[in-house]
């Protein structure tokens, strides 16, 4: 027969106890829609309760000449260094029982609150999504589709009446485009940096992925040629990734969509996460109560080299 619970404290065994299957079932749980993950690389490690990050950059300068061998003008190297930081935040989300909660969980044979328990998850990746994409005006940080130190173009006006828009050009017209903004960055960067993923806004995505090329039966979609003949994979021979993020369809002037262009690496960008989501140990706060919660700790998005980055404005329509 179920047990009953006349107080909290009696309870508290059970609840702890049920706690650990909510906390296996939120580690478990997979938000596939806050893909951060897939848009930059995530740094997990150093110490979760740390302040922040420091971190050191350097810069070379020189040049080699012809020389004689009775000169004395040979031409010496210099290196600089230089400095920066970043700031860690905390993030949480919780939920609360009672003691008739726990009973009738007793009763039942049902987890305590599992539902709340995941949403608080959810909340909690939803957060680091939204920091990890467009940042936070509350810590004044800038994500990934908003970066103002990244090179900004519009789209050709080359659409139908001098539309930029995607939805009124010819195929020939977008993978023009495309092709623009990976050039971008090597052509900023005097072809040191090469872009190897973009990220289109889903309008986007599904215009291209859909509208063919020709209008013979095999015709290739304008995505389908683009992973093909693009100026990255046409240098490296390697193929380039395509991937897809929601935010990028206001992130552009005006509120239209935004297309991104950059190389996916540690030294270019990447979002601090030095503690993941963290389930703290069920409280007792009350005669019939308890609490516990998911916490977090975050620097946001940081963009070391910027110049292996390029935004193109004015790819589909605002929302």
């Amino acid at each position: 027969m179920p047990q009953a619970f006349e107080d909290a404290q009696a309870a508290l065994p059970f609840v702890v106890a049920q706690g650990r299957n909510i906390e296996t079932a939120i580690y478990e749980a997979r938000y596939p829609e806050y893909s951060y993950r897939d848009l930059m690389p995530v740094v997990t490690e150093g110490n979760q309760w740390a302040m922040g990050t420091q971190f050191y950059t350097q810069q070379l300068a020189g040049e080699a000449k012809f020389l004689s061998g009775a000169g004395n003008d040979m031409p010496f190297n210099q290196v600089s260094f230089g400095e920066g930081s970043h700031d860690y935040a905390m993030i949480g989300s919780g939920w609360e029982w009672n003691l008739e909660e726990v009973n009738v969980a007793s009763l039942y044979g049902r987890n305590l609150n599992d539902l709340k328990a995941l949403s608080a998850s959810r909340s909690t990746e939803r957060l680091l999504y939204d920091i990890a994409v467009t940042g936070s005006t509350e810590k004044n940080w800038r994500g990934f589709v908003n970066q103002t130190n990244v090179q900004t173009i519009t789209a050709a006006a080359t659409g139908t009446g001098s539309s930029t828009v995607f939805a009124n050009k010819t195929p020939l017209q977008i993978l023009a485009d495309l092709n623009t903004l990976l050039k971008l960055v090597p052509n900023a960067s005097n072809n040191v940096e090469l872009a190897d993923t973009v990220a289109l806004p889903l309008e986007v995505m599904d215009y291209i992925s859909t509208t063919f090329v020709g209008t013979e039966a095999n015709s290739p979609t304008i995505l389908e040629r683009f992973i093909t003949s693009n100026v990255y994979t046409a240098r490296t021979k390697r193929p380039l990734t395509i991937l897809t993020a929601n935010s990028l369809s206001e992130a552009g002037a005006g509120g239209g969509g935004r297309i991104v262009a950059y190389r996916k690496a540690l030294d270019v960008i990447r979002f601090h996460l030095p503690m993941p989501r963290m389930v703290l140990p069920v409280h007792q706060k009350s005669i019939m109560g308890f609490e516990t919660g998911i916490i977090a700790r975050t620097g946001g998005v940081e963009v070391r080299l910027p110049g292996a980055m390029a935004y193109m404005d004015g790819v589909s329509e605002p929302a």
